[in-house]
């Protein structure tokens, strides 16, 4: 376990991605630029691991030469004395243990006391004695708990990266010869790229095509899907409809919304829990103190001891150090954290650092918006008013014409009409009010009430008034009937809400922009506590800074530009990072990929899952070296019960760690 005792996650070198291309300097990228270490994940990973495989064969080595000696003195073979038997153990130590010797003469300017220096310390001093064997099986078994560290940092960091790969990391690029599948990170500002119907946009652009309708709720904060027209701008994060649109790219891949997650992984390893802050300035302290009370146990019992004989009292300060290295606390602690990070990651979640997973066991107010946080934020059709006595064939009359229109309002009424055997002609399509078009010679108006105003058409104004998108319909200038479309729930929203109160959430609160009609159904539909409707941002955060007035530990759940703020004040700020805005998810403190309200709870339970595996780490650790250090100090404990006092503890301490991953939550 050579690693900085002041933070593990210093071995963890985040994934680092670069864009080739830039547009002050066009051009093929130079395999030189991997020399800054700028290569691609894939081959940072696969590096990793050959080194890590290499690593494994001096312990193996090592492993086999202490079996063989142990054999051999068990068996009391003649030749294998004096330099033979120091030969061969002092090989299987070198092969091990040179490192940790190395790391502490190198670490006695920075830090005199340290875990390397009492294991060198240690060690050397059981080869003074002749206990070759223990001494080689305490550095043997050390290196064999950095192997489970860094099986256990891999594990992690290979949920992480499955969580990144969701992401669009291919585009269309279009070149002179046609469409062909490339790198998102290889193309340069200023290429053309298609983004197909369905397809999430990759890179951030400007729109060429005339027009397309894109998914835009967790970037605007609104239900309504936005009609980008040539020359718009189209952000990484949107989701194309119902059209192929062609961009011209305006920012490079490292700078689009999605990317950005891996900047946020390299966060999380420098914010550290309170725990974790708290048993490295108990190292700092506890480290010397065991160190002079190990040359204490050698040296005093001199003038007190009338028998006292030199190698006895040095064999029970040795085991004393050994038992003493907070190995499995410096270790198996920061591990523990990094594993919660790892088994959130696997279920869609993004930590930014420790101390969030335990700030999130502390949380009894979730606060949510509404818009693509409950909802999904796309159209559906909710009612159906006509005045003909057949609804099915006003269906059809308004479907025909809406069947033309790319707009996502009307290809909710298709849908919701079906297949329909009418067409229509003459189709002029109105922006922002509506469509027009002929439909078995009789011409239909489907619109806005501006659109049947200026038609000439009368309606029924309170209809104005119904707190939903209101498509009204008009056949041969006389009123048909209306239709209600509104956002849905997402699927989990309901099921969200119940997993929140049995992780123990006694206030579930949505504040929205939208009309208060909308909102109260919305939270009559899910049983929350209490929703306000009808808010702008700063109100958002007044009525969260009215929460934390009453000393409650706010989570706010948002996906939009305008909930930045609010996320940015409340106690654990949350974000919907599928789709959501680089605003949101920069502010945040967690990162829901998945776009699921569920994984609230999940993050939930993971935090708690996380703090009661660091504590049962603790409790073990301080319990068993308790236990042997006095045994120890008293004689009666060797220096293989010191190998399980410390470094046993700390396999078991790591096992325990890897185990929040395992965990199906």
């Amino acid at each position: 376990m050579t690693h900085d005792k002041e933070d593990i996650t210093t071995d963890f070198k985040p994934l680092e991605i670069t864009s080739p291309r830039t547009a002050a300097a066009p051009g093929p990228q130079d395999d030189a630029c991997c020399s800054g270490g700028a290569c691609s994940a894939a081959a940072g990973q696969q590096q990793a691991a050959e080194e890590a495989k290499a690593s494994y064969l001096p312990t193996i080595l090592s492993l086999v030469l202490l079996v063989t000696g142990l054999i051999l003195d068990y068996i009391d073979a003649a030749w294998f004395t004096g330099i033979a038997r120091f030969v061969t153990y002092g090989l299987a130590y070198a092969l091990v243990g040179w490192r940790v010797v190395w790391h502490a003469v190198t670490s006695l300017r920075s830090s005199f006391f340290n875990e390397f220096l009492l294991m060198t310390v240690a060690t050397l001093g059981a080869f003074y004695l002749g206990e070759y064997a223990e001494g080689v099986a305490v550095m043997l078994f050390y290196v064999i708990g950095e192997h489970f560290q860094e099986a256990a940092v891999v594990r992690s960091r290979k949920s992480i990266k499955e969580l990144i790969d969701n992401r669009p990391d291919m585009v269309n690029l279009q070149t002179a010869t046609g469409t062909t599948s490339v790198p998102a990170k290889d193309v340069w500002i200023g290429e053309r790229i298609l983004v197909r119907p369905g397809e999430k946009v990759a890179l951030d652009g400007e729109l060429l095509t005339e027009a397309a309708a894109f998914n835009t709720a967790a970037l605007t904060g609104e239900a309504k899907p936005d009609i980008k027209r040539r020359g718009d701008k189209v952000l990484a994060g949107m989701l194309n409809l119902n059209t192929a649109a062609t961009l011209q790219v305006t920012a490079a891949y490292e700078d689009s919304a999605l990317s950005k997650i891996l900047q946020l992984m390299e966060e999380a390893g420098s914010r550290k829990a309170k725990t974790q802050q708290f048993i490295t300035r108990f190292a700092k302290v506890y480290t010397p103190i065991v160190f002079f009370l190990a040359l204490a146990i050698t040296l005093l019992p001199y003038f007190f001891v009338s028998s006292y004989v030199f190698g006895d009292w040095f064999y029970r300060a040795l085991v004393f150090l050994v038992v003493s290295c907070p190995c499995a606390l410096v270790v198996s602690i920061p591990l523990g954290y990094f594993g919660g990070i790892g088994a959130a990651s696997r279920n869609g979640i993004l930590f930014k650092g420790a101390n969030f997973l335990d700030l999130i066991t502390q949380v009894d107010t979730v606060v949510m918006d509404k818009t693509g946080t409950l909802t999904e934020g796309v159209f559906e059709v909710q009612e159906v008013q006509t005045v003909w006595p057949d609804e099915q064939e006003f269906l059809a009359y308004v479907a025909a014409v809406e069947a033309v229109s790319t707009h996502p309002v009307a290809q909710a009424i298709a849908n919701y009409a079906g297949k329909v055997s009418l067409q229509a002609t003459q189709v002029q399509e109105i922006a922002g009010h509506g469509i027009i078009g002929l439909v078995e010679g009789d011409e239909v108006l489907a619109g806005n009430g501006k659109l049947l105003l200026q038609q000439g058409v009368a309606y029924d104004v309170t209809i104005d008034a119904v707190p939903y998108t209101t498509v009204l319909v008009a056949v041969n200038g006389s009123y048909a009937g209306h239709i209600i479309i509104a956002d849905k729930l997402k699927a989990d929203a309901a099921a969200a809400v119940k997993a929140m109160r049995q992780q123990g959430v006694g206030h579930l609160i949505m504040l929205s922009g939208d009309k208060e009609a909308i909102v109260q159904r919305v939270a009559k539909e899910l049983q929350l506590d209490a929703a306000y409707g009808g808010l702008l941002p700063q109100d958002k955060v007044a009525k969260v800074e009215e929460l934390k007035a009453q000393q409650r530990k706010v989570a706010f759940v948002g996906d939009g530009i305008n909930d930045a703020p609010v996320i940015t004040l409340s106690d654990v700020g949350m974000a919907m990072g599928g789709l959501g805005s680089d605003a949101a998810i920069e502010t945040a403190d967690v990162v829901i990929q998945t776009d699921q309200p569920s994984k609230v709870a999940t993050a939930i339970a993971i935090g708690r899952k996380t703090k009661q595996v660091v504590w049962q780490n603790i409790g073990m650790a301080f319990a068993v070296k308790a236990a042997v250090l006095l045994l120890g100090a008293g004689g009666l404990a060797t220096m293989w019960g010191a190998v399980f006092a410390d470094v046993g503890v700390a396999l078991l301490a790591i096992l325990n760690a890897v185990r929040i991953q395992r965990i199906k939550f």
